[in-house]
């Protein structure tokens, strides 16, 4: 908001003063969060009829996760507007529970746009028939913009050519959605290890020491490691090497640890190459952790990882009954039911990855395709689409969920609320290799995840660095 904006201020003698401010949704938002609409506290959102338009064309699609977040942002809108008079929906219906904090509550209007015809006095956009819907939601904030200028007006889309179009058509105000930012800059990104330089106890001003079962914990005041959350590792520039076993209020409780005994760790015949490999391979053989997220750059050994624990966890240590390797397909990939086979059989096009793995892992057998299929066969393998993943229930299995880093916050969250009792999930994902328009690394529902789940005491963080599949694919990582 500029300050210079002269903007309509609402009061009410029991409510807070507020300064209401007017959001136009574009179709992206509602189905990128079905929930957008209840978003904006105490401001006016508007939503163009354009867009329920294309909430209806959406919501029959054969794509089974768009179509169900456009059927539920349908029905969030009708929750709103339901009751509501053709001119309260026009004007604005206040939105149930956004009147927090002693705030007027927020409304909700639909605009007829279908109705809006070109006016000499606003700017007012055209164009060709493919972009006729932007078009036609750009034009409703540029109406509402000229009827009150001196209110804040601003288009939301996660469309990057819509925003520069509105721009350039003379609107003031546009944004990208950002409720499902969590931080301002990637880098900021929680990776699951702190490095701290010099000797780690020079700056720990009192210790105590206690015994947990077979486990000795070094209790040191939280104070001294203010960014401390529990499945952390902690490492010097000496020979401290430490899990951050659990957090409190006052206390950090660790448990030490030693660089040669993780570099010792073994699955299924592999072993880390580096100390994030390692200190990644120590996070998923750990029983407290149900829920394991792995980032970093292509080649940095993630899936092989996550495959080799799962081979170990359900051949070696009986674990676990089945290993379910799933993956969001993309959108060319709308067509795949009418390919031939099973569900596995269709799903391994986009699956490759895993049989490349599969390969490294046995690639030394004097019969490496029979050793695969005997693995698959004995490991109960399942491949499967997390488009038809809801509403199943997965118990006493291995997940692994490979490029994490295009799906959205909502969609994880169906995702992972799958998991049954017994079962373990890794989450594996490059923020690099985003393919969604719609999504950036700092909207990413990967991103989202690891910084929601840092705090859980049942959930582990690895970002997992340097490439090992050639130096070649180093030079493209960082270079090109």
């Amino acid at each position: 908001m500029d300050s210079g904006s002269a903007l309509r201020v609402e009061k009410s003698a029991t409510l807070k003063p507020v300064i209401k401010k007017t959001y136009v949704l574009d179709t992206n938002v509602l189905l990128h969060d079905p929930t957008a609409v209840a978003a904006f506290k105490q401001h006016r959102v508007v939503i163009p009829m354009t867009v329920l338009e294309e909430l209806d064309h959406i919501k029959d699609r054969r794509d089974k996760t768009v179509s169900r977040e456009a059927r539920i942002a349908i029905q969030m809108i009708d929750k709103v507007v339901d009751s509501a008079s053709p001119q309260e929906i026009q004007e604005g219906v206040e939105v149930p529970g956004s009147g927090l904090d002693g705030m007027v509550p927020g409304t909700l209007a639909i605009f007829p746009d279908q109705m809006l015809v070109e006016n000499t006095d606003v700017p007012y956009l055209d164009g060709t028939q493919d972009q006729a819907n932007d078009n036609r939601i750009i034009n409703v904030a540029l109406r509402l913009q000229a009827e009150n200028p001196k209110e804040f007006v601003c288009l939301v889309t996660k469309d990057i050519n819509m925003r520069i179009k509105a721009k350039g058509s003379g609107l003031v105000h546009v944004e990208d959605y950002r409720r499902d930012r969590v931080l301002d800059d990637i880098d900021l990104l929680a990776k699951g290890y702190e490095h701290i330089e010099g000797d780690f106890w020079s700056n720990i001003s009192e210790v105590d020491t206690l015994r947990e079962g077979d486990c000795t914990l070094h209790r040191v005041p939280r104070k001294s490691i203010p960014g401390a959350y529990p499945n952390q590792f902690l490492y010097d520039d000496q020979d401290f090497m430490a899990f951050v076993r659990r957090v409190d209020n006052e206390f950090v409780y660790l448990r030490c640890d030693s660089r040669d005994n993780l570099m010792h760790k073994r699955f299924w015949g592999l072993a880390p190459r580096n100390l994030e490999q390692a200190m990644a391979m120590s996070m998923l053989d750990d029983d407290n952790v149900d829920m394991t997220v792995l980032t970093g750059p292509a080649g940095s050994g993630k899936t092989l990882l996550a495959l080799s624990y799962g081979l170990h966890a359900i051949l070696e240590q009986k674990k676990y009954s089945k290993l379910i390797v799933a993956r969001s397909t993309p959108p060319i990939a709308e067509e795949i039911g009418f390919l031939p086979g099973t569900e596995e059989e269709k799903m391994a096009p986009w699956l490759a990855a895993f049989d490349d793995n599969l390969e490294i892992l046995h690639g030394t057998d004097e019969s490496c395709h029979g050793s695969i299929d005997y693995v698959k066969e004995r490991a109960n393998i399942q491949f499967k689409s997390l488009n038809f993943m809801r509403g199943r229930s997965f118990n006493n299995a291995y997940i692994i969920i490979d490029e994490a880093q295009g799906l959205t916050q909502f969609q994880l969250k169906s995702v992972i609320s799958r998991v049954g009792a017994d079962s373990k999930i890794v989450v594996l994902g490059n923020l690099a290799q985003i393919d969604n328009k719609y999504i950036s690394p700092l909207t990413s529902g990967l991103t989202y995840l690891v910084e929601k789940s840092k705090q859980y005491p049942h959930a582990g963080i690895m970002h997992v660095n340097g490439i090992v599949r050639s130096r070649l694919a180093a030079f493209a990582e960082e270079n090109l």
